[in-house]
């Protein structure tokens, strides 16, 4: 296992207490937040996702470190040169995230993460498998290339996802003056939800201020509260029907003998986002 994947390992008991004190939480104020049937799916997701991960960085490893020759400087492990790791690759993960939201190719993967209808610490688990094949990897060269080494990049990659699983709950309300700087519960379930004035906004990883500087960033509305999903009729707790959903929209839609568009354009173009009213029931 390389060693950026014990990462996530060594913090999963937290994770699993946070998620027993949460649904404790939601049982006693008699909240909905939980269905078994959901949850088992996200931890199902979580372990292909992971078993995926582990499989792409033993694959890439080696281009990782032969691109890494052609590195501009290199640079050493201070403190300092963490700090900066840590912003330089939260930067990148903000385009990243941004990119998922508008490039089909990229939706295609990140689609299971927003189709649970519910919003808890296990939504953080629900992740696709495909992520490698789509290119998430591919935002993370710029670090190598100025002179970062990969598996620094890819533990830091690591530490980023895993303090984004704490901003997926309802219990935790405002934060004060975090929320002007950090990504928070509350700015995050906006980027959840699938109302009108929600919708592909708060990008943010673990700091809230790049949404801010380009123009993506929307509070948490009091009078609109989120209603969590994709605008798609969809409510499927099949793990593999979560996973192929998108990529199985793609491939009828470049096989179609109605639409004659160029197979690049069905994987580019913009995911459609068909409508904010609140999903009817699905089989």
């Amino acid at each position: 296992m390389p060693p950026v994947e014990l990462i996530l390992l060594l913090l999963s008991p937290v994770f699993l207490i946070c998620v027993i004190l949460e649904w404790r939480f939601a049982v006693l104020r008699k909240q909905n937040w939980y269905h078994w049937r959901d949850t088992l799916a996200n931890a199902m997701l979580a372990l292909l996702h992971q078993g995926a991960d582990m499989l792409a960085l033993l694959l890439l490893m080696p281009f990782f470190y032969w691109l890494y020759q052609y590195r501009l400087f290199t640079i050493e492990l201070t403190a300092l040169n963490l700090l900066l790791a840590f912003i330089l690759q939260d930067f990148l993960y903000y385009w990243f995230h941004r990119g998922s939201h508008h490039i089909r190719w990229l939706w295609a993967s990140h689609v299971a993460h927003h189709s649970s209808r519910l919003m808890n610490f296990s939504t953080a688990f629900r992740q696709s498998l495909t992520y490698p094949v789509s290119g998430m990897w591919v935002f993370w060269l710029p670090m190598i290339l100025i002179g970062y080494e990969p598996m620094l990049v890819f533990a830091v990659v690591a530490l980023n996802l895993a303090f984004q699983f704490f901003v997926h709950t309802q219990a935790i309300g405002r934060l004060g003056v975090l929320e002007k700087i950090f990504n928070t519960p509350s700015h995050h379930r906006v980027h959840h939800a699938c109302n009108d004035i929600y919708i592909d906004r708060n990008f943010a990883g673990v700091l809230i201020i790049w949404d801010k500087i380009f123009g993506t960033f929307v509070s948490e509305q009091a009078d609109e509260p989120c209603r969590y999903g994709i605008t798609d009729d969809f409510n499927s707790t099949n793990p593999i029907t979560i996973t192929f959903y998108e990529w199985r929209l793609m491939w009828r839609e470049a096989r179609s003998n109605e639409r004659k568009m160029p197979l690049w354009q069905v994987l580019l173009k913009m995911p459609v986002k068909l409508t904010s009213e609140p999903p009817g029931k699905n089989v």
